[in-house]
């Protein structure tokens, strides 16, 4: 099987009154069922890695291949409609609506697509169920934490049956406490359920969870390695 996501020499420059290269010639392949966290400083690329990886973004030279198929050779009409029939999306600030309970948020892209509202809402309660919150379906967004809201934004990432979810930043507005069971929570769907993650994320945590730790500075790939696992101090450790 051909690698879920494949960059080659990908480069792309924000034009205005200066260009800023944000991408130089990033070449990355990522396997399916990997979880793969995207780190480095702020500014580095690791938002316009993401977003011309999945599509959101166009570039300027180079190509990005998912499930083998190239999105240079895509429409913009083509890319959104593999977005949203292939991929599931995560963000910081959860995008949640806030007039729509948390099953109205997870079925809203199903019912854009044109799925039945019956069928559009047994699969979002299903989703809510992976995350462990239907018993919260029916609560608007301010009923919830901000650990439970970023719950029901996996699970809308989920209720399109994705090949691959798209996380940038996902821990960024919780606290640690609700930060470690966000990641606790994608590492377990990764794992039991096959999904591919790829995250940008400053969140150490989230690096130490991941198969792969992909650090960029300057618009490029500098290093790509997997995780220490961290070690345990016995009571006689020096």
């Amino acid at each position: 099987m051909p690698a879920i996501v494949e960059a080659r020499a990908v480069d792309k420059t924000y034009k205005g009154k200066v260009a800023v290269p944000a991408l130089k010639g990033v070449d990355l392949v990522i396997e399916q069922g990997e979880m793969v966290a995207i780190m480095g400083p702020s500014g580095c690329g690791k938002t316009t890695l993401l977003n011309c990886l999945s599509g959101l973004d166009s570039f300027d030279g180079g190509d990005v291949l998912i499930e083998g198929v190239s999105l240079a050779d895509m429409t913009d009409r083509q890319r959104t409609d593999h977005r949203a029939r292939r991929m599931g999306f995560v963000f910081q600030f959860y995008n949640l609506i806030p007039v729509l309970t948390a099953a109205e948020n997870v079925e809203l892209p199903l019912l854009v697509a044109g799925v039945p509202s019956k069928e559009a809402r047994t699969r979002a309660v299903e989703a809510l169920a992976m995350v462990g919150l239907d018993p919260r379906s029916s609560h608007l967004p301010e009923e919830l934490s901000g650990g439970e809201r970023q719950r029901v934004t996996i699970a809308r990432s989920l209720v399109n049956d994705p090949a691959i979810v798209w996380a940038d930043e996902p821990t960024g507005d919780l606290d640690s406490e609700k930060a470690t069971e966000i990641v606790k929570l994608m590492r377990s769907l990764n794992q039991e359920r096959g999904l591919t993650f790829v995250i940008v994320t400053h969140d150490i945590a989230v690096g130490r969870a991941a198969d792969r730790i992909v650090r960029m500075l300057d618009g490029r790939v500098v290093d790509d390695l997997v995780p220490e696992v961290p070690r345990v101090r016995t009571s006689n450790a020096a």
